[in-house]
């Protein structure tokens, strides 16, 4: 499919009308222009591959981004993929805030292809009451076309949650290295919920889970001492405030007393007379 004809349809998408923008987002590619689309993005995901495997970082975020150009956006699976391979760019770049945002993205994406309430436990059970029932309906032969046919949907079903499984936990293993490398108090918070999610996967590399085990062992510590640090910088900038404002009356911040709450870090105030 030429980039004029797929100009057309962006374009299409960004009309007057709301409705139509509904329409339109949904709407899909002829099964011949989204697999020439798909094999496109494939093949210049795999000339990104190379470049990150060479270690040049930068030529290979470019390449990615040229890959999703192509890729047709409702494909989730695959956009989730490469916004995956970015966040390892990213990472390997040092830029942690761009990490962050493309294992997010990817991870975002995941949850459509397999939503994370049931992309455990939960899928498993509906898969094999899925299984059960069409085993129920039709037995499966080698001299049964229909039953031969469910069982390999059935293996694809397999096959792609197990997909989604292993490139979510390089997403979250990336997103939480970045969090943690980014510091403060609110993405150390968030570092050990990607590193909780982690610990609940049965799928983990062993060296993954001794990351993970490490990181839930000295996280709380790091949390807290981080938490105490905003928390008293933040009380000197309100100070200096203060000042700003008592000073004209002959009065400063030392004339009130901050008790600090030790249930929930927050802090009361007492006038008291110099």
């Amino acid at each position: 499919m030429s980039n004029d004809a797929k100009q057309k349809v962006d374009v299409a998408t960004n009309g007057d009308s709301e409705d139509e923008e509904d329409v339109f987002h949904d709407a899909h590619f002829p099964a011949e222009e989204e697999t020439k689309l798909l094999e496109e993005s494939q093949s210049i995901k795999a000339e990104a591959n190379k470049l990150f495997t060479a270690g040049v970082y930068d030529q290979a975020i470019s390449c990615y981004d040229r890959a999703l150009s192509f890729c047709p956006n409702y494909l989730d699976y695959d956009v989730a993929v490469i916004h995956s391979n970015m966040a390892a760019c990213y990472l390997k770049s040092e830029d942690w805030k761009a990490c962050i945002d493309s294992a997010t993205t990817c991870i975002e994406r995941l949850n459509k292809v397999i939503p994370p309430a049931t992309g455990d436990a939960d899928s498993a059970k509906g898969k094999q009451k899925e299984s059960d029932d069409g085993n129920a309906v039709v037995e499966i032969t080698g001299d049964d076309e229909e039953a031969e046919e469910e069982l390999k949907r059935l293996q694809k079903l397999d096959e792609r949650k197990h997909d989604v499984m292993r490139i979510r936990a390089k997403a979250l293993m990336r997103r939480a290295r970045a969090k943690m490398q980014s510091s403060g108090w609110g993405n150390l918070q968030g570092a050990e919920e990607d590193y909780k999610e982690l610990a609940g996967m049965e799928n983990l590399p062993p060296d993954d889970k001794r990351v993970v085990q490490k990181a839930l062992r000295e996280l709380p510590a790091e949390i807290n001492q981080a938490r105490e640090k905003e928390m008293g910088e933040m009380m000197g900038k309100l100070k200096d405030l203060g000042n700003g404002f008592l000073k004209p009356f002959g009065l400063s911040t030392d004339n009130f007393n901050f008790v600090q709450d030790p249930n929930t870090g927050g802090y009361s105030m007492n006038f008291q007379s110099g």
